[in-house]
């Protein structure tokens, strides 16, 4: 099926894994205000990491579609004195009080800090808290911080938001999926349609200014209108950032046993496409801007955090089944609670943790592939040399031709095909190349395997 991340580092509603759909719009039809977009820059991870993701496993329930290392907790109305989530929390802030810091002279505060899941606003307030005070003890915390948590609606009132902002959460991520009833049962979500229109009144009561909708394309009988409506309610909610997904079929959940991808109660690969473009066209002509594949928001409301991955900025991540990038390294937890309490016990007593290393050109060339941003040529030639450019011109010059790569100059202006000329001295005009929009999103998957093929052949 379509759009699916293929880099999910943090195990966050976030991330999903690409795959690919055949299309037919023309890059005439693509949007142009991306061009207006500040450029994005190559950031090797040289420098210590000023973001922290954090994993807080709890659900209710798992959902049909999760594959996510999770606690399921069971539908009790609260949790909180459970025991399981204040041991887990005690062994997460000790991960962070023993990680050990990247070698450097200066150490930034905090600058972000993502609370993901499983359904963070499970987790107590106070125990917020203390995952807070650790982060804040070990790195430092910027007074201005973006700090986000995701939330499911019927997980949180008004007292509880109210306490999370108290803390310093000033960005809400709302894991909606889709505002149909049967939808939501279909997929074994805990929360009904209502308890999502009681969510988004609390978000907006408590004056929270940055928020997020989370939603699910290609679910099993999903059909058209029923997408439509759901981003309509969506646009009519008026968050300042919507993310889109496309669902998933993975081997070891409900659905995978049930169901085929492509194949009916499912739709098509091309059904799908037509869903993604019907959230570009409406979320577009709603004023938000579609900077990153899955990612849509109002002027000046890009989550700062994911960017960190986009920009191929180091971060830290702590627990359950999270990895970390520091130092060009991404450092990987297990899975498994007995596994990840003895990983944290090891790392007390001086262990790094577990390593696995990736090639940093490939990751540059997807995390920028998948931003509107596009690649920075002159940063990645710089890094990586002019070989590699010059392969992944000569393997992308059909697509350039089809409008589904683009080239952009110093001030983002096309740079027409015939004009790239692909050779060992490359063109200088040659500024940025991105994937258009939707048609180049759509295809990302095998256009970015194809980058990859000539990385890494």
């Amino acid at each position: 099926m379509l759009l699916r991340s293929a880099y999910a580092p943090l195990l966050s509603s976030a991330q999903r894994s690409l795959s690919t759909v055949t299309n037919s719009l023309t890059h005439q039809q693509c949007p142009q205000p991306v061009r207006q977009n500040a450029p994005l820059l190559l950031e090797l991870p040289q420098l210590p990491p000023a973001s922290a993701y954090v994993h807080l496993p709890f659900c209710r329930k798992r959902c049909h579609y999760c594959d996510f290392p999770i606690i399921a907790l069971g539908s009790l109305s609260s949790h909180d004195d459970d025991p399981r989530i204040s041991s887990y929390v005690d062994t997460l802030c000790r991960e962070i009080k023993a990680t050990k810091l990247p070698s450097s002279s200066s150490f930034p505060p905090l600058q972000t800090v993502f609370l993901g899941g499983g359904t963070p606003s499970l987790v107590p307030p106070r125990l917020v808290s203390s995952v807070l005070d650790a982060l804040s003890a070990k790195f430092g915390l910027c007074g201005d911080a973006e700090i986000s948590m995701e939330m499911d609606p019927g997980t949180f009132n008004e007292a509880a938001m109210r306490g999370l902002m108290s803390l310093g959460v000033n960005r809400v991520s709302l894991g909606v999926q889709s505002f149909q009833a049967e939808l939501l049962r279909s997929c074994g979500r805990a929360h009904g349609v209502d308890e999502i229109f009681e969510a988004v009144e609390i978000v907006k009561t408590c004056g929270v200014g940055n928020w997020s909708v989370d939603l699910i394309s290609s679910l099993p009988h999903q059909t058209p209108a029923m997408w439509e409506e759901s981003l309509q309610l969506t646009v009519a909610a008026g968050p300042t950032h919507v993310s889109v997904y496309d669902l998933q079929v993975e081997q070891d959940t409900k659905f995978g046993v049930l169901y085929t991808p492509g194949e009916f109660p499912l739709p098509s690969e091309n059904q799908s496409a037509d869903f993604y473009k019907m959230a570009s066209t409406m979320l577009g002509n709603a004023g938000y801007e579609h900077y990153e594949i899955s990612s849509y928001c109002k002027s000046g409301y890009r989550c700062k955090h994911n960017s960190t991955y986009w920009k191929n900025k180091p971060f830290y991540a702590f627990g359950l089944g999270s990895a970390s990038h520091i130092s060009g390294v991404r450092f990987s937890r297990p899975r498994r609670l007995k596994d990840y309490v003895n990983y944290v016990q090891d790392l007390e007593n001086g262990s790094d943790g577990i390593v696995e290393n990736k090639d940093l050109a490939m990751d540059v060339t997807m995390l920028s592939l998948r931003t509107s941003d596009g690649l920075d040529l002159k940063s990645f030639r710089e890094a990586f040399g002019d070989s590699i450019l010059v392969s992944i011109l000569e393997v992308y010059r059909p697509y350039l031709e089809s409008g589904l790569v683009i080239c952009l100059d110093e001030q983002r202006r096309d740079v027409a095909a015939d004009e790239v000329v692909v050779s060992a001295s490359l063109n200088e005009k040659l500024a940025y190349l991105r994937l258009s929009d939707p048609d180049g999103f759509l295809l990302s998957n095998e256009l970015i395997a194809l980058a990859f093929g000539v990385i890494s052949p």
